[in-house]
């Protein structure tokens, strides 16, 4: 099929004509669509599941604006369903190969056919067919009643009368929902498209009536959208024939009106007469060019004016296209290439055999413990945004444990009574001529248990910071296998726990060998002689404090004084009583006569602090008294008169404390048990801040790392339970198919990349020579 167009010599010889190879672009541009048609075959067998942005040309336009007109004017057959209402109902993915006969030889005798992704290696040689398929697979996928699907129709057109071209048709854009379609229609079917051409990999093919005014251009409004500055957008002006008269868009394309980087085409559709009467479109084609070298406002502008001239445009805009963000393109498949590749391997391969069930489980265990030694060794992923691992083993045992350990204070639950009554206690019925030892052992070791709990609950610590460390060892391979993960967690669970107890064991050994034998000939110990010195110091600094007020006043001073003499006597005379006897010291005690006692006056009833009513009363009471002063004290108490009163004492408590404030040589020694008790205790704190970490990292952090691979092995790898260890979910299975099927597609496509020339690679993208419409330049 040739044409005869104005300048057709020129124009042959720069290649715009649609049976003419492209010259322009070059043999390595002449090899750039139709690898990338390949490409879009093999992510196509993905369907929408994954999707790579690749170059192509998405037609976009209104209803009725005359898009399905200019797609098979470039194809040159009527394919495409036509009718009033909404006809692509489907995104429709058209790629045409242009045949060379010299290349290609299975043509002859059929030149053109098509073919369907969804029906591979059928080819359709009737147009008629063609388009039947698409209205039965429309049909299909998204009903009879006008509805709307973003499920792809991937159809490919062999033909020597086209040029190399991908393009994607999508729905037109309605106001009006009809049928089956909802309210929001409009906006579903925005949204649909909006998703091809916001991608700067799309070339925007906008579509517009000439008979409507392009200012509201529906079209033009959604590519101004995803394209703000016009430079991947191509405008295509339809139906110039039925302007009105007077009119033409002359203005528009030159782009005077609302400019386009890439410029505009404009061509004249089949009217619907034409179509009834099943006039060819090498017929209408015939009539555009004669249609354009008649009228006057087109005269001059055959660069934009016509089908063949969009065909020759769209083909070198996209190989260019496809020229400059190939690098980007490659790099991005490499990537996810990689990315599948590294995902599918966490899958791993199923595996049925014994023999590889039991390969699987070893490589999975020790896979498993080589990376839990290195996670506790650090040699694992470093995180930079907070500790992981043996650090914070590390940041327990010193800045938890030990700083804790550093803070506690041996006498803050010990008061200086405490400390008193233990010394009292330890001098038993003899007055402590010196600080006796009992006390300071006993709350020393007192304090060293206190050492205890703490030293226990690092170790918790620890055993549960292996366990989270456990639980982060491959946790992407095993998630494949939960009941073997179940059984190695519970492995690892009782192993920890196994461990755990030797190492609370030696804990309560040192803590108990330190309360056992209390070294004061340890070289750091302060000593009795300091001790004294600096406690006689503090008891001097303490001298310097004001006293407590005194009584107010002097005359009650004299009397407190003397009722505490009168108390203390009373005191001591009951003690002897209460002892049987008189004490020796009364014997000499002269008898006191009636006149000494006061307030007697002669009187026989009076007596003093009660003794005549101890004694008994009688009539004479002189000689009464003479006789019991005369009375041998060795004679027995029951011998006395009964009717001498008794003397009786208070019970004592159940529980006796000192009610006197303590004394000077109190205070001293209560001083030198406290420095005592800080300086061993500090001894000790340091010992078992070396001590217990020692034996956490012995018997539970290092005993892990050596004997877990053991234990593991020892109690999973079992014949009898690997089919049960190596049962996946419903879904791994599914997931493991959609990633060796994806990792297939992505290698398919690397591979066709390889195919690429050498200086396709190595393009710089757009340039001004190689630039002649004003492409954009690549980033």
């Amino acid at each position: 099929m040739r044409l005869l167009l104005p300048e057709a010599n020129t124009m042959a010889e720069e290649g715009f004509l649609a049976n003419d190879a492209p010259k322009a672009a070059g043999p390595v541009g002449h090899q750039l669509i139709p690898i990338m048609n390949r490409l879009q075959d093999v992510f196509a067998q993905l369907g929408s599941s994954f999707s790579i942005n690749l170059p192509q040309v998405a037609v976009v336009g209104s209803q009725s604006s005359g898009k399905s007109s200019v797609l098979e004017a470039l194809v040159g057959r009527d394919f495409l369903p036509r009718g009033t209402d909404i006809c692509t109902r489907r995104p429709l993915v058209l790629q045409l190969v242009r045949l060379e006969s010299s290349l290609d030889s299975s043509y002859e005798g059929n030149e053109e056919w098509g073919e369907f992704l969804h029906l591979p290696g059928k080819r359709f040689y009737d147009f008629s067919d063609i388009r039947r398929e698409i209205q039965e697979e429309t049909e299909r996928e998204a009903g009879m009643r006008k509805a709307i699907s973003d499920k792809k129709i991937h159809l490919k057109i062999f033909s020597p009368n086209v040029l190399n071209i991908a393009l994607v048709d999508l729905p037109g854009i309605t106001k009006v929902p009809v049928g089956d379609q909802p309210s929001d229609i409009e906006a579903r079917i925005r949204t649909m498209i909006m998703s091809y051409i916001k991608h700067e990999t799309c070339i925007i093919l906008a579509v517009s009536p000439a008979n409507t005014d392009l200012a509201n251009s529906d079209a033009l409004q959604i590519a101004r959208i995803a394209d703000p500055d016009g430079s991947r957008t191509i405008g295509v002006i339809t139906k110039l024939d039925i302007m009105d008269r007077g009119t033409d868009a002359h203005n528009f394309l030159l782009g005077n009106v609302i400019p386009l980087r890439l410029g505009y085409v404009g061509v004249v559709n089949r009217s619907q007469e034409d179509i009834n009467v099943n006039r060819s479109i090498r017929d209408a084609l015939v009539f555009e060019e004669a249609f354009f070298r008649k009228h006057p406002a087109y005269h001059g502008l055959s660069h934009c004016c016509g089908i063949p001239q969009l065909a020759k445009k769209l083909n070198r805009i996209l190989e260019q296209h496809i020229m400059a963000v190939l690098p980007t393109l490659k790099s991005h498949i490499n990537a996810q290439l990689v990315a599948v590749a590294k995902e599918h391997a966490n899958y791993g391969e199923f595996v049925e055999s014994k023999d590889g069930q039991g390969v699987k489980i070893l490589n999975i265990l020790a896979k498993f413990c080589e990376v839990f030694s290195s996670i506790v060794d650090g040699k694992n992923e470093l995180l930079t945004d907070e500790l992981s691992g043996g650090a914070r083993i590390h940041y327990i045992l010193q800045s938890i444990f030990v700083k804790c350990l550093e803070e506690v204070d041996p006498c803050d639950d010990i008061t200086d009574e405490d400390i008193r009554l233990a010394i009292r206690n330890a001098s038993g019925p003899r007055a402590a001529l010196f600080v006796p030892e009992a006390p300071f052992e006993v709350l020393v070791r007192r304090q060293i248990s206190r050492l205890l709990d703490p030293s226990l609950q690092c170790a918790k610590f620890i055993y549960n910071e292996l366990i989270k460390m456990s639980h982060r060892c491959l946790t992407s391979e095993l998630h494949c296998y939960p009941v073997l993960r179940k059984h190695m967690d519970e492995e690892i669970t009782s192993f920890l726990r196994e461990g755990l107890q030797p190492a609370e064991t030696m804990i309560s050994h040192i803590i108990g060998m330190e309360m056992d034998y209390i070294n004061t000939s340890h070289p750091n110990f302060i000593g009795g002689s300091k001790a004294v010195e600096y406690a006689q110091q503090q008891v001097k600094s303490s001298r310097l404090v004001p006293p407590l007020p005194k009584l107010k006043d002097t005359a009650d001073s004299d009397k407190f004084q003397g009722v505490e003499k009168v108390s203390k006597s009373r005191g001591i005379f009951t003690r002897s009583i209460a002892n049987g006897a008189v004490s020796d010291h009364l014997q000499g005690t002269r008898p006191v006569a009636d006149s000494e006692i006061p307030g007697s006056s002669g009187s026989t009833s009076g007596s003093i602090w009660g003794i005549s009513s101890f004694f008994g009363a009688s009539e004479d009471c002189a000689p009464a008294k003479e006789s019991v002063i005369n009375k041998s004290y060795d004679a027995p108490l029951q011998t006395w008169d009964h009717s001498f009163s008794m003397i009786r004492l208070r019970e004592p408590p159940l529980t006796l404390k000192p009610s006197e404030n303590p004394t000077e040589q109190e205070a001293l020694e209560i001083s030198i048990t406290k420095l005592l008790l800080k300086s061993y205790f500090d001894i000790v704190r340091k010992n078992v801040e070396d001590s217990v970490p020692k034996a956490i990292m012995h018997f539970l952090v290092n005993h892990t790392k050596r004997e877990l691979h053991n234990v593991l092995i020892r109690n999973l790898y079992r014949e009898n339970m690997f089919d049960e260890m190596l049962k996946e979910p419903d879904g791994i299975a599914a997931e493991r198919k959609r990633l060796c099927e994806k990792l297939k597609v992505l290698q398919q496509a690397s591979k066709v990349l390889e195919e690429l020339p050498f200086e396709a690679e190595t393009a710089k993208g757009y340039t001004a020579d190689r630039n002649p419409i004003d492409l954009p330049r690549a980033h």
